[in-house]
């Protein structure tokens, strides 16, 4: 290679630093190009919830389901732009103590966070702040759409775009800025290690979900009089499997872009904080999280088909936050036990707690999202972490833990309960009855098939018809017949 680099600048006017300065332009390209792919990728996992919630509520809630997640991109996109990204780039230290000029580990990335910047406008200078911007905005609609489906079927779409927006452009992003960076106060400090955002995302999108629903509270007739629980039927189980499906196939793209290309240095990959990693290594570890946390759903929910796929879903999430540096075996113990701790905690969720949480978010997300940051202080303590090699630790991990639940709860809850004093959170208890579809569409977007009795799973599996269940619970609830509120 040296006797040909020496042949070609013989012969020609180019010279060293020419070469450099091309090499350097291609690995540009080459990034440039490889991130816009796994953006394209994870529009999947956008496809997937919309198809996921659509399919987990009942037929007369389909339209304001989709339309809730289709809205997400519309309200998350602006705010991130002017605001979110902004924090990610300048709240490192918890807060920018000295503005623009803050410390960065990539020098000058906070100034180029600003909205008016040359980092967020046409550059031909500069190939990776736009598509590293893209990257971090679907993160922001991802958790979202997590929260999104917790709260289906009884929350006002003004609300949930209030409550998105705060999630999506502030809550997460300013948690990211502090676990999820190279020059982040938790990893410079603690060595915290959270690689494919197990808990920067999902857990914090989970924690911040819990505390919206426990000020929204339950679907009417989700809970007898005695506490006890009853289940809905969702229209179309093969439609939310299907959304399943396709949020996974986009992990992959979500994975790959939690890493950063150095085509040109061994070994060519670097995770969110500059410790090397493989590309390979990761999409290992995401497929046998799949593979275990299919096969702990189905055993710990006993077959159920919606607690199969979404084991998948919680033992993907439980290895994500060290996908870079575990084995693949233990990749798939751990995933194993995510998705028995994911069907353990829901349940408990949904009828010790009496959260009615409509798809398990909080579970699958908030739950296996923290267990897994967790695992990698007991699996991978003492891995060396960021530029400075400060050593991942059992300690630092629960540092993390402690300062991203009240960062993601205690806005969640807090905006929520404002709402909800506003008379601004929840649809009337009408419209609930009615289907939102109905009282914000004023048609039924299925017309060519006949519209059928709605029944509802009692506490001990029987299937009965819902509508004498649904008013006795709505007077209940509205009349004060009762000493004993539906759902409490």
């Amino acid at each position: 290679m040296g006797v040909l680099l020496t042949s070609v600048l013989a012969q020609s006017d180019i010279s060293i630093e020419d070469i450099e300065k091309m090499i350097s332009l291609d690995s540009n390209v080459l990034a440039e190009q490889f991130y816009f792919y796994t953006v394209v990728v994870m529009w999947l996992i956008h496809v997937g919830f919309m198809a996921y919630e659509a399919g987990a509520v009942r037929r007369k809630n389909l339209m304001s389901t989709a339309m809730k997640n289709i809205l997400t991109i519309a309200v998350v996109t602006p705010t991130f732009y002017y605001f979110g990204w902004y924090i990610y780039g300048c709240f490192e230290e918890g807060w920018p103590k000295s503005g623009h000029a803050s410390p960065d580990v990539f020098e000058g990335f906070c100034g180029l966070t600003a909205p008016w910047s040359v980092g967020l406008g046409p550059n031909l200078q500069d190939h990776l702040s736009l598509i590293f911007f893209l990257a971090f905005l679907l993160f922001s609609w991802t958790t979202g759409s997590i929260m999104s489906g917790a709260v289906v079927e009884r929350i006002r779409l003004s609300a949930y775009l209030i409550l998105t927006a705060i999630l999506g452009s502030g809550v997460w992003i300013m948690d990211a800025a502090w676990g999820w960076s190279a020059g982040g106060w938790l990893t410079t400090r603690y060595g915290f290690h959270d690689a494919i955002a197990s808990g920067v995302v999902h857990g914090v999108a989970g924690a911040f979900a819990f505390g919206v629903v426990l000020n929204l509270g339950p679907r009417i007739g989700k809970y007898t009089k005695d506490g006890l629980t009853r289940q809905f039927r969702g229209h179309n189980t093969h439609l939310t499997l299907m959304g399943l499906m396709l949020i996974f196939t986009g992990f992959y793209g979500f994975y790959a872009a939690c890493l950063l290309i150095t085509s040109t240095s061994f070994p060519g990959w670097l995770n969110i904080y500059g410790s090397p990693t493989t590309l390979g290594t990761i999409a290992m570890v995401i497929t046998i999280g799949f593979a275990g946390g299919f096969t702990g759903g189905w055993f710990g929910s006993k077959g159920d088909p919606f607690w199969t796929l979404s084991g998948g879903l919680a033992g993907v999430i439980s290895v994500s936050a060290g996908a870079d540096v575990y084995h693949p075996m233990l990749a798939y113990l751990l995933s194993f036990s995510g998705a028995l701790v994911a069907v353990w905690s829901g349940n408990y969720i949904e009828r010790k707690l009496r959260v009615d949480d409509a798809v398990g978010a909080v579970a699958v997300h908030g739950v296996a999202g923290f267990y897994g940051v967790l695992l990698v202080g007991i699996f991978a303590g003492g891995y060396p972490t960021g530029v400075n090699n400060v050593q991942s630790s059992l300690g630092g991990q629960l540092v993390g833990i402690l300062a991203f639940i009240p960062l993601a709860f205690l806005p969640g809850y807090g905006v929520s309960w404002v709402l909800k004093k506003m008379n601004l959170l929840r649809v009337p208890p009408e419209v609930e009855l009615e289907g939102l579809d109905m009282a914000e569409f004023q048609q039924d977007f299925y017309p060519e098939f006949e519209r059928v009795p709605e029944v509802i799973v009692e506490p001990n599996g029987d299937e009965v018809e819902a509508a004498p269940i649904l008013l006795d619970s709505y007077w209940q609830t509205t009349a004060g017949s009762s000493s004993t509120r539906s759902g409490s």
